[in-house]
C-alpha cells in the first residue's frame, strides 16, 4: 500500500497521462472556531492522453463523500484508499471530477493548520503545503509538473480577513470569491484566515512604473511589535534589485506576507501570499543578526516569486536549485542593493550557512547537490544543508566562474523561455553556456553530481631570506564517510588568495591588512601560483580569500601561528569570517583540541565587531565543551568561559547588541551559587548593569536556566506566565518546566512527547528543548533505551513534521559513549526501517562518533 508516499515513476507515469487545467475549490471554514474537520468541494478539470485509462488523485481526509467522475458517481469505500483516490476509465480529451470530503484541522504545522490565540482565544488558520500538503486540504495532482489555475472560495466567520494567492474580494454573506491564479503548482496555493491585524502600502517600479499592493498581516497579539515600515523597506528593496536582475516582471498581483503562529520552518513562498514564522515578530530586543536574518528570509522568498513560483521544477530532485537561487540573490542583494544595512551579508553566510553546509557534507547521509529523490519521504527529509547552503555556494562559485553579468543574463533568458513552466537543471544550464560562451558539462558533473568536499592547502617554500620560492595549492579529495554513496572527487575552483601584512593601527595595537590577492582556477591535486613567486613571506596566506569556492581550508603554520595572536586584527570581517570557520571546522574533526579553540576565541573575539560572528563562535564555544572536550576537563573549561562571558557582559557597551548577546551566553552556562544568583537578582530586579534591559524574551532566557539548575520552580514558572500569558510564554514555560532536574519532570515530557500525541508541534519542539540539557546527562541516560523502544512506531503513527521533531531531539546525542554507538547500530540492524528514518538516525550517531573522536583529540592535548 502506498500510504501517503509518491514515487517519482508515478508521478512521471501520471504526467504523461495528464495535462490539468483547473480547479475549483469550496471550503467552509466555518467551524474554524471549534476545530475538528471542514468541508471540502474540489472540482477538478483536465485532460487525459489515453482514453480508458486510469489513474488517481491525491487526498488526505478523515471523510470522503462524494467522488463523481464525468458525471459518474463513484463509490467513495471503493476508490479512496490510504491518499489516493482511484479514477478508472478516463475519456480522451477533457475530464471533470468532483470530490466532497471533510477534511482535517491540523496542530503539526501541515495541511491547515489550526491556532488559537490565548490572548485573545480566537482562532487562526493557514496552510502549509510544501511538499505534499494540499491534499490535506482539497483533492489535487500533488506533484509540481502539473500546474494548474486554482479558484478559492471561502466560507469563514464575520469579521475574519481570508487571503490567497489572488487578490482579496469584499465578502458576501461571510464567503470570499477569489479569482482564479496563474498556472501554478499544487505546493505554492495558500489560504490564510482569522482576525489578523493588517498593514497595506504598495511597491511601484519597473520600467512601467507599476504599482503592486503589499500588505503585512499578523495576530492582534502581536501588532504593537510589528516593525510593518522595516519589513516593508525590505522588501521594496528587494523588488527593486530582483527585477533589475531578473529583467522580468513580478509574475503576480500583489504580494503579501504574513507572519503566523506554530510554523514549522521560516518561511513558504506561497504565490502572492507567503507564511513567516511569526518569531521574526520581535517581541523584545533582538541583535542586528536576527534583523539581517529576517530580511534574508524575506528576500529568499520574494526571489522565489520568479524562481520556483513562476518557472518551477519539474520534480523534487531539483528542490536544490529552487532553495540555492533563492539563497543565493537573496544574500546577493543584501551585499549589493544600494542602500542596504547588510552589505556584509557574504559574512554572515561564510559564517552560518556554509558551516551548516560543511557539518552536513560530512554526515554519513552526504549526497549530490543534485540528490536522487525517488519518493516524497526522500525529499521530506532533503531539506538540508546541502539543499540550501552547499548549493548557494556553488552557485556562487558558478557567478564567479562564468561572470556575474553573465549569469543574470542567462536568468533572464530563463525567466523568459520557461514562464509558468516546469524546468530541468539542464534548462538553466543551457541558458547560461548561452550567455556565457562556458561548456558547463564538466563543471555540472564534478560540483553538482558528486558528493563530498574537497580541502585545500598552501604549500610555501621560501629561502633565508623570507622570499618565496615556490607557492602551490594543494587539492585534497577526503574518503567520503562510511555509508555514504560515491567516491570522493577533485574538483575545478575558483579561488582568490589574500596576504595579509601585520601593520601598526595607530593605537599601540596591530591590524592585518590585505597586501595582495590573486584568483585563479584550482585544478587537480597540485596547483602553482607563480604570481606570488619572489614575494616576501607575507604574515598570513589565506585561500579562498573573499569566499569563492565550496572547500576546507587549512592554514600553514606560520599563518596559524599568527591568526592564534591576531584573528581579531583582521581589518574586514570576511577573512576574519573565514578564519573563525577553518578553526572550526578544525576542531570538529580532532585537528584542534576543544580547550585550544576556546583559548584562541577569547583571544579574538573580544575584537570582533561584527555580532553575528560573535554570536555563531558563542554557540560553537559551548558546543566545543559540551560534546568535543575531555570529559574529565569539561568543567574547567565550562567554568572559563562562563567567567570570561561574565566578564564581557560588565564590559560591553551599555545597551549594545555584544551586552546583550554576552548576557544570553553568560546565561547559558552560569552555574556557580554566585553566578546563579547574579541570574536571579536581574529576574527580580535586584541586580542591575546599566544599559541591559530585562525584558519578556530575556527574562524567560534567565527563568530557564535557572530551572535547569533547580533554582526556579513551578511557582515560579507560574508567576513568569502569568506576566506574559502568550502562545510564546506558554512555549517559554513549558521548556522551562522540561528543564527542570528532577527524574519526575524528565517522565512528564517523555510521556506527553512519545506517549501521547496531543502536543502542538511549536509547544513539542519548546518541550523538547527543555528535555534536553547539558548539564543533566546522569538524570537523561535511561532514556538512551526507552528511545530506541519507541522510534519506529513514533515514525509511524505521527505526521512526518511531528515525528521528525522527536527523532532528531530525543536522540541520546549527549551521552557520548561506545555504549551510545553500539545501541544505534544495534537498532539499525533491523531491516524493516524506513530510509528516511534510518537516515535522521545514522545522522545522529554520526555526531556521536564525530564527538568521540575529538574528546579523544582533546585529551591528547592536555
Amino acid at each position: 500500500m502506498p500510504g501517503t508516499n509518491l514515487t517519482r515513476e508515478e508521478a512521471r507515469q501520471r504526467a504523461r497521462l495528464l495535462t490539468v487545467d483547473s480547479y475549483e475549490i469550496d471550503l467552509d471554514l466555518g467551524g474554524a472556531q471549534d476545530g475538528g474537520t471542514f468541508r471540502s468541494v474540489t472540482t477538478v478539470r483536465f485532460d487525459s492522453a489515453e482514453a480508458g485509462a486510469s489513474t488517481f488523485i491525491d487526498l488526505v481526509a478523515p471523510t470522503v463523500h462524494e467522488v463523481v467522475l464525468n458525471g459518474t458517481a463513484l463509490d467513495p469505500a471503493e476508490v479512496f484508499a490510504d491518499s489516493r483516490i482511484a479514477l478508472p476509465s478516463l475519456e480522451a480529451g477533457p475530464n471533470e471530477l468532483r470530490v466532497v470530503a471533510d477534511a482535517a484541522y491540523t496542530n503539526s504545522g501541515e495541511g491547515l493548520h489550526r491556532f488559537v490565540d490565548p490572548v485573545d482565544k480566537r482562532a487562526y488558520l493557514y496552510t502549509q503545503f510544501e511538499v505534499p500538503d494540499a491534499r490535506r486540504v482539497f483533492a489535487s495532482f500533488e506533484q509540481p509538473d502539473l500546474k494548474g489555475t486554482f479558484q478559492f472560495t471561502v466560507k469563514a466567520p464575520a469579521g475574519w480577513t481570508v487571503i490567497s494567492n489572488s487578490p482579496t474580494p469584499e465578502p458576501q454573506d461571510n464567503v470570499w470569491r477569489f479569482q482564479p491564479t496563474p498556472r501554478i503548482s499544487t505546493y505554492i496555493t495558500a489560504l490564510i484566515a482569522g482576525p489578523y491585524h493588517a498593514v497595506h502600502s504598495s511597491w511601484q517600479g519597473g520600467p512601467d512604473g507599476r504599482s503592486v499592493p503589499l500588505g503585512i498581516y499578523c495576530r492582534p497579539s502581536l501588532a504593537e511589535h510589528l516593525d510593518a515600515d522595516a519589513i516593508f523597506e525590505v522588501t521594496r528593496q528587494g523588488f527593486d534589485w530582483f527585477q533589475e536582475k531578473f529583467d522580468f516582471a513580478y509574475p503576480f498581483e500583489k504580494y503579501d506576507q504574513l507572519f503566523v503562529p506554530e510554523f514549522n520552518a521560516g518561511a513558504m513562498e506561497n504565490a502572492g501570499a507567503v507564511t513567516i514564522r511569526d518569531q521574526y515578530v520581535f517581541r523584545s530586543k533582538v541583535t542586528d543578526a536576527a534583523y539581517e536574518m529576517r530580511a534574508e528570509t524575506l528576500l529568499h522568498e520574494l526571489a522565489h516569486m520568479w524562481f520556483g513560483d513562476l518557472v518551477t521544477m519539474e520534480w523534487w530532485n531539483d528542490l536544490w536549485l529552487n532553495e540555492s537561487f533563492a539563497t543565493y540573490t537573496s544574500i546577493a542583494c543584501q551585499a549589493d542593493a544600494p542602500d542596504s544595512r547588510w552589505p556584509h551579508s557574504w559574512t554572515s553566510f561564510a559564517n552560518s550557512m556554509k558551516t551548516w553546509a560543511y557539518r552536513q557534507d560530512q554526515l554519513p547521509s552526504t549526497h549530490p547537490i543534485m540528490a536522487e529523490i525517488n519518493d516524497l519521504d526522500d525529499v521530506l527529509v532533503n531539506f538540508d544543508g546541502i539543499t540550501y547552503a552547499k548549493g548557494a555556494s556553488v552557485l556562487k562559485q558558478l557567478v564567479a566562474y562564468v561572470g556575474v553579468d553573465e549569469f543574470f543574463a542567462g536568468v533572464q533568458a530563463y525567466f523568459k523561455r520557461h514562464a509558468w513552466g516546469n524546468t530541468r537543471l539542464a534548462d538553466l544550464l543551457g541558458a547560461l553556456e548561452e550567455t556565457s560562451g562556458r561548456d558547463l558539462k564538466a563543471w555540472s558533473k564534478a560540483w553538482l553530481e558528486t558528493a563530498g568536499i574537497n580541502i585545500l592547502r598552501p604549500e610555501i617554500s621560501v629561502d633565508d631570506s623570507g622570499v618565496i620560492t615556490s607557492f602551490a595549492v594543494r587539492q585534497e579529495a577526503p574518503a567520503l564517510p562510511p555509508g555514504a554513496k560515491g567516491e570522493a572527487v577533485l574538483r575545478p575552483h575558483r579561488i582568490a588568495i589574500g596576504t595579509y601584512e601585520l601593520s601598526p593601527d595607530g593605537g599601540g595595537g596591530a591590524k592585518l591588512v590585505r597586501t595582495n590577492r590573486v584568483e585563479l582556477d584550482v585544478d587537480g591535486g597540485l596547483t602553482e601560483v607563480p604570481q606570488l613567486v619572489g614575494a616576501t613571506r607575507p604574515d598570513v596566506v589565506l585561500l579562498n580569500d573573499d569566499d569563492l569556492s565550496y572547500a576546507k581550508v587549512r592554514l600553514d603554520d606560520a599563518s596559524l601561528a599568527t591568526v592564534r595572536d591576531h584573528l581579531g586584527d583582521f581589518t574586514e570581517s570576511l577573512p576574519r569570517a573565514l578564519v573563525w570557520a577553518s578553526a572550526w571546522d578544525m576542531t570538529r574533526d580532532g585537528e584542534l583540541a576543544a580547550r585550544d579553540y576556546l583559548e584562541l576565541v577569547l583571544s579574538g573575539i573580544t575584537k570582533e565587531s561584527d555580532i553575528g560572528v560573535v554570536q555563531s563562535l558563542h554557540r560553537q564555544v559551548k558546543l566545543a565543551i559540551d560534546l568535543y572536550a575531555d570529559p574529565a576537563w569539561r568543567e574547567t573549561g565550562l567554568a572559563r568561559w562562563t567567567s570570561a562571558a561574565l566578564e564581557q557582559l560588565r564590559a560591553a557597551a551599555p545597551g549594545s547588541d555584544h551586552q546583550l548577546a554576552w548576557t544570553r551566553a553568560f546565561a547559558a552556562t552560569a552555574r556557580t551559587p554566585e553566578q546563579l544568583d547574579l541570574l536571579a537578582g536581574l529576574l527580580d530586579g535586584t541586580e542591575t548593569i546599566d544599559g541591559l534591559a530585562v525584558d519578556t524574551e530575556l527574562r524567560w532566557s534567565l527563568l530557564q536556566r535557572l530551572a535547569a539548575t533547580g533554582r526556579a520552580h513551578d511557582q515560579a514558572i507560574d508567576a513568569e506566565l502569568a506576566l506574559d500569558p502568550t502562545s510564546a510564554g506558554e512555549r517559554h514555560a513549558a521548556t522551562a518546566r522540561a528543564a527542570r532536574p528532577t527524574p519526575e519532570a524528565k517522565a512528564q515530557v517523555w510521556a506527553s512527547v512519545v506517549e501521547d500525541d496531543k502536543l502542538a508541534n511549536a509547544v513539542q519542539e519548546a518541550v523538547i528543548d527543555g528535555f534536553v540539557q547539558t548539564d543533566q546527562r546522569e538524570l537523561l541516560a535511561p532514556y538512551t533505551a526507552k528511545y530506541f523502544s519507541a522510534v519506529k512506531d513514533i515514525w509511524k503513527s505521527r505526521s512526518h513534521e511531528i515525528a521528525q521533531q522527536i527523532v532528531l531531539g530525543l536522540y541520546p546525542a549527549l551521552q557520548v559513549s561506545q555504549g551510545t554507538l553500539d545501541a544505534t547500530d544495534a537498532w539499525l540492524a533491523d531491516t524493516d526501517l524506513v530510509p528516511a528514518l534510518r537516515r535522521l538516525v545514522v545522522e545522529s550517531r554520526a555526531g556521536v562518533e564525530r564527538a568521540l573522536k575529538a574528546q579523544a583529540a582533546d585529551a591528547a592535548a592536555g
